[in-house]
């Protein structure tokens, strides 16, 4: 279970993981072996999964982003094992998810432009048999992103 502390220390991270040692246990009223070690059990437990840098994706030449819904009828372990393969090692997917309702799978895709996106497309459909309706929606402003969770109830 978080307390107040092990949130605390979480929001600050999630805005900036390079923060000191330091500077977290003095805002958590901590020395800083006790917070090391908070840290530390943070990231055994699974909570703090990896420390990464966030990247502009219009600035590095990734300015479209697509949501693709996705139905199929095949529902076989074997199936959804080779989906799962194709679909992770395709890097411009940005998220996958399984989804109750209408559609059966979402992926969040970032592309540099529309021949990008009907290249990976391509390789997509023609990687996975069994799509049987797939549809994309693409963003036409980013409005809000973050990746930030509420950790403070």
């Amino acid at each position: 279970m978080l307390d107040k502390t092990d949130r605390k220390l979480l929001e600050m991270l999630q805005q900036d993981c390079t923060l000191s040692l330091q500077v977290l246990a003095d805002a958590v009223n901590l020395t800083t072996t006790p917070c090391w070690k908070r840290l530390k059990k943070l990231e055994d437990d699974g909570i703090i999964r990896g420390k990464v840098a966030l990247l502009d994706g219009e600035k590095i030449g990734l300015s479209l982003t697509a949501f693709m819904l996705i139905k199929t009828q095949q529902h076989s372990s074997a199936w959804y094992q080779q989906f799962v393969a194709v679909v992770q090692s395709l890097p411009e997917v940005m998220g996958f998810y399984r989804m109750a309702g209408e559609y059966d799978y979402l992926l969040r895709i970032q592309v540099a432009d529309m021949k990008c996106y009907d290249a990976f497309y391509k390789r997509l459909v023609n990687g996975v048999p069994g799509l049987i309706d797939v549809t994309s929606s693409f963003a036409m402003e980013e409005i809000k992103y973050t990746t930030a969770l509420p950790v403070n109830p």
